[in-house]
């Protein structure tokens, strides 16, 4: 059987690791080693937006050290990552360039949605999981910089939402105060509550949290204080919180004691520690998991799946189905013409594989597309394209990438507005992703002209290519004038985009 050593560099706010794993088919991921070097990356980012040159020979001399490992295990892949903080600094490009001509790795710097799905995927492959998440759970994903919060419900993402309440970022807003009072968990706990507060009143009043999926550093050791006899890492939320809490009145040397920690003096600790606890009682959740993984895991676990070394167990692409729902749903868009369009939209992808060259994951587009297309008439229904546009681009839905959020979003801003040149969208879109909006929005287009009246007109509907025409048969009771004349409109851009007209063959039913 195959084994393949698989290697995960991650690139943090405060702390630079490679893990290595062994990968092999039909078989649980091992990981045989873990390194890591403490590199306060996020406070010089925070503080000077920049990485300067010693930091820069420190990440360079790191790497080389990982490579030597790297050699010695044969490694036969890996994968690179630098998290959120890299985002946030004004030399990116220059770093990245410079570690790359220094050491011969290439480092990717995922957008946030991209970073969270792979370390959720650390645990959606986990069995236990998909149990968890039929009951009501939220995975919460603490880093550096940012807070990530993604809420299932019946088995299903219900929303994903990031806060500005990172680690390294709250220990820098209250570094100026720490020495000045006794104990700096009040202040803390001052600046994550508001947004706690919010998330709560906004996505949890309808769902029911009976899990807390932790994920991130410390939570290991802290759960283990919790719970010296358990071994699945699985406690109540009561007795966390309140073993937590034990915590807020002593020092951090008295901590790192109690929890045999190898970096004494964190000044981290006392940050995680408000911040587990805060989170633990405004969720209020019965129980809390953390099964020890990260976004390294989460790399291997990705990259076993990309090369079918590993089957997930999870569905992924309905958890985006289903975000995209609940988005819609917020926004008051959802509909039986929603519905409607999906089922049309999809049927007229399904109809022209061999013309249009896409695959599985555009056809995911559509369908992402299709829901999401009227949302912006909550904010303007003169403007709602636009709307829906920025509605798309400024929300998270798990499992899309920020290019292709911005494909999706794309399809639905041109389904009402013609279609700009590739010049004009070069900053926003390659030519490859061009392509794929232009189609998709010609197939949503035709597909939404249809329906124009919303009023389901059309039953039996049948779609197939023929003598170079997309032949679209449909049974009727209904007057669809309006259907026709708007389908001519809509069908030149289609006709433009894939060199075949669709026409409409209407079978008159009588009532």
């Amino acid at each position: 059987m195959k084994i393949t050593t698989f290697a995960a560099i991650y690139i943090g706010s405060y702390e630079v690791s490679l893990k290595i794993f062994e990968l092999s088919r039909g078989k649980p991921i091992r990981e045989i080693d873990h390194v890591r070097a403490r590199v306060e990356i996020g406070k010089e980012v925070y503080q000077k937006e920049n990485i300067g040159y010693e930091l820069m020979d420190e990440l360079a001399r790191l790497l080389l050290e990982f490579k030597k490992i790297m050699e010695g295990y044969k490694t036969g892949a890996y994968e690179a990552y630098a998290g959120g903080m890299f985002r946030d600094i004004k030399n990116e490009l220059f770093v990245l360039d410079q570690l790359y001509i220094r050491t011969g790795i290439r480092i990717k710097v995922p957008s946030n949605s991209e970073h969270r799905f792979i370390g959720y995927k650390s645990v959606a492959f986990r069995p236990e999981f998909d149990e968890m998440t039929k009951e009501g759970a939220a995975v919460v994903d603490v880093g550096g910089g940012n807070l990530q919060v993604t809420v299932f419900s019946g088995g299903r993402v219900f929303t994903s939402q990031h806060m500005a309440l990172g680690i390294m970022r709250l220990r820098e807003q209250v570094s100026s105060i720490k020495n000045t009072v006794a104990h700096y968990e009040i202040p803390i706990e001052e600046l994550v509550n508001k947004d706690l507060e919010v998330f709560k009143g906004l996505y949890l009043k309808e769902n029911k949290i009976k899990y807390i999926i932790f994920m991130g550093e410390y939570v290991t050791e802290l759960m283990k204080k919790v719970d010296k006899k358990g071994s699945q890492l699985l406690v109540s939320s009561e007795k966390f919180v309140r073993s937590m809490r034990k915590f807020y009145r002593k020092n951090i040397d008295q901590i790192s004691a109690e929890l045999e920690l190898l970096h004494e003096n964190d000044p981290l600790l006392v940050p995680y520690i408000v911040l587990y606890t805060r989170i633990a009682e405004e969720l209020d959740a019965e129980e809390i998991w953390a099964p020890g993984v990260n976004v390294s895991d989460g790399m291997a676990y990705d990259y076993a799946e990309r090369h079918k070394i590993l089957k997930p167990l999870h569905n992924f692409d309905e958890d985006i189905i289903a975000a995209a729902r609940q988005l819609s749903r917020r926004y008051e868009s959802f509909s039986p013409h929603i519905d409607a369009l999906v089922d049309m939209s999809v049927l007229v992808f399904d109809a022209m594989k061999k013309v249009h060259g896409m695959g599985k994951r555009e056809r995911l587009f559509l369908q992402t597309a299709a829901i999401l297309h009227d949302c912006g008439k909550y904010v303007s229904i003169a403007n709602g394209a636009e709307c829906a546009y920025n509605i798309i681009m400024e929300s998270e839905i798990i499992g899309l990438s920020h290019l292709e959020r911005q494909i999706v979003a794309c399809a639905v801003l041109y389904n009402t507005y013609p279609m700009e040149d590739y010049e004009e969208l070069a900053d926003r879109l390659d030519q490859e992703s061009y392509m794929t909006v232009a189609k998709l929005s010609a197939i949503l287009r035709v597909s939404n002209a249809m329906d124009r009246s919303h009023k389901q007109k059309f039953k039996n509907v049948k779609a197939a290519i023929r003598d170079k025409q997309l032949v679209i048969t449909i049974e009727t009771v209904d007057d669809i004038t309006l259907e026709k004349g708007l389908f001519a409109v809509k069908a030149e851009f289609f006709e433009h985009v894939f060199g075949i007209k669709p026409v409409i063959r209407e079978k008159r039913v009588y009532k």
